[in-house]
């Protein structure tokens, strides 16, 4: 039987599908949902509305799990109730709100099916996971610090070039995240929309020698990444690639993601990068 597993984030809402043997992801529809929390300090009616539109459109399947993350941990009792409510009211189905450590071990799950060793890094608009895999989770670190955090502070990142130098905005990400205190060779990117990033940016990537997952096919040395990640905030236009992708609004935090995974891999030594674009999914299915 397909499933469908609605993940309401920070900044980007994605629909995927599971067919019984494989993941086909449908659509991603950007609501930011943490921009908008922040201005008022409670969910934007107009965002809660998108999010109904785009659950009930997807009534043609039996099986639906929505869940939520970085925001909707956010929300007091009362406005919790009344969300959860509204919610069930309009669509027939229930909201799930996944803990920090839940996302983190959904995802993680996904992404070392196939390799030993490995620091999972798991990226989002609000809030930032990292965990030390090792034949299991040893080391986690959840962060409250996304890059919509960064944007907030650096809105040039998201402009057709950035004005803020790569290391200025690694320096400022440094001094608030928390990495595992480990060294690993192998950083691996989840979360969503990595591999999607390195396919259509310009950034050099190569087939994935050190471990074989359909999932992860494809990866980079980390001189290649620091050098291409450079070329990303100064040569690469980011108005070019919104011209010409299907989800034009999910690349303005590109940038500043890009810079928490140098930050992260600095920090442990990586000498390879992973990216992919598993998600909390691989792990619920």
């Amino acid at each position: 039987m397909e499933k469908i597993v609605v993940e309401v984030g920070s900044t980007c809402t994605k629909v995927d599908k599971y067919d019984g043997e494989k993941i086909i992801h449908l659509k991603t529809l950007p609501i930011e949902f943490k921009k908008n929390f922040k201005i008022a300090n409670k969910l934007n009616s107009s965002d809660v509305e998108k999010l109904i539109e785009l659950v009930n459109s997807l009534k043609e399947y039996e099986d639906i799990f929505v869940c939520g993350t970085s925001v909707f941990r956010q929300l007091n009792e009362c406005e919790k109730l009344a969300f959860l409510n509204l919610f069930k009211e309009e669509t027939g189905l229930e909201f799930n709100i996944i803990s920090q450590e839940q996302e983190n071990e959904y995802t993680v799950k996904g992404a070392t099916k196939f390799v030993k060793e490995a620091l999972v890094f798991v990226g989002g608009g609000g809030s930032t996971e990292i965990s030390y895999y090792s034949d299991g989770i040893k080391e986690m670190k959840n962060n409250k610090f996304g890059v919509m955090d960064i944007l907030n502070v650096f809105p040039d990142l998201a402009e057709d070039t950035a004005t803020t130098d790569l290391q200025t905005i690694m320096d400022y990400i440094e001094e608030r995240i928390e990495v595992p205190d480990i060294k690993t060779d192998i950083m691996i990117l989840a979360g969503g929309g990595h591999e999607y990033f390195a396919r259509e940016s310009g950034v050099t990537y190569e087939k994935n020698t050190l471990y074989d997952d359909p999932c992860e096919t494809i990866m980079m040395d980390i001189e290649t990444r620091i050098k291409d990640t450079q070329k990303y905030y100064t040569e690469i236009s980011l108005d070019e690639i919104r011209s010409r992708v299907e989800e034009p609004a999910w690349w303005y935090a590109t940038r500043a993601m890009c810079a928490f995974v140098l930050v992260v891999a600095k920090k442990i030594g990586a000498k390879y990068i992973v990216p992919t674009d598993i998600s909390m999914i691989y792990g619920i299915v």
